[in-house]
């Protein structure tokens, strides 16, 4: 079975993406499942893929709830189409957007098709990481339970944390004190 090869890249950033493997025999169901997971999302809303040209523009459409592939129907369904069917060019292009509501779009593309599986391997499968996933709800970032283990290892107060820097440095007093006080240490060294 044919083995086909996606990068799957955020839209507002090309430089986070997912390499994704995926069998020929397998459903679009089965991808939009592994890019929903590649990119930590949910999977509580519908999601839809566009068949695409080299412009990313949208053609026709496959859609999570569709159930089943009727004639003249204005999508099919993930759940009845593979992809293979829909694979027609060595550049084939799709358009993937999750949560109509968010307009969460992500850009298809195959980059590779292999014709013997890698023994032991599950497809589909996430193939390669680039770069940070989008948060689905709010920020992405760090838990605030690190910041405060981060605060006791280094000892750091709330007004060093707002600024970012200590204290050190700072004011032309304190740096006139030190040098005396250095002079003192010295046996009266006079400036």
């Amino acid at each position: 079975m044919a083995v086909l090869r996606f990068r799957v890249s955020w839209e507002d950033d090309d430089q986070t993406y997912r390499d994704i493997e995926i069998l020929g025999n397998q459903t679009f169901l089965d991808f939009h499942k592994v890019i929903i997971s590649a990119y930590e999302f949910d999977g509580k809303h519908p999601a839809s893929f566009y068949e695409s040209n080299d412009k990313w523009t949208y053609g026709r459409e496959l859609n999570s709830e569709v159930l089943v592939n009727k004639k003249d129907a204005p999508a099919l369904s993930m759940l009845k189409t593979p992809v293979s069917a829909l694979v027609t060019n060595p550049d084939q292009k799709f358009i993937y957007v999750y949560d109509p509501a968010k307009k969460w779009t992500f850009m298809a593309e195959l980059i590779g098709v292999s014709k013997d599986e890698t023994p032991r391997r599950v497809y589909p499968f996430l193939l390669r990481k680039e770069g940070i996933a989008p948060a689905q709800y709010g920020i992405k970032g760090v838990n605030p339970d690190k910041i405060m283990e981060i605060e006791e290892k280094y000892d750091l107060g709330a007004d060093e944390m707002a600024e970012g820097f200590g204290n050190e440095g700072e004011g032309a007093e304190e740096s006139s004190e030190s040098s005396e006080n250095v002079a003192e240490d010295l046996g009266g060294f006079d400036e």
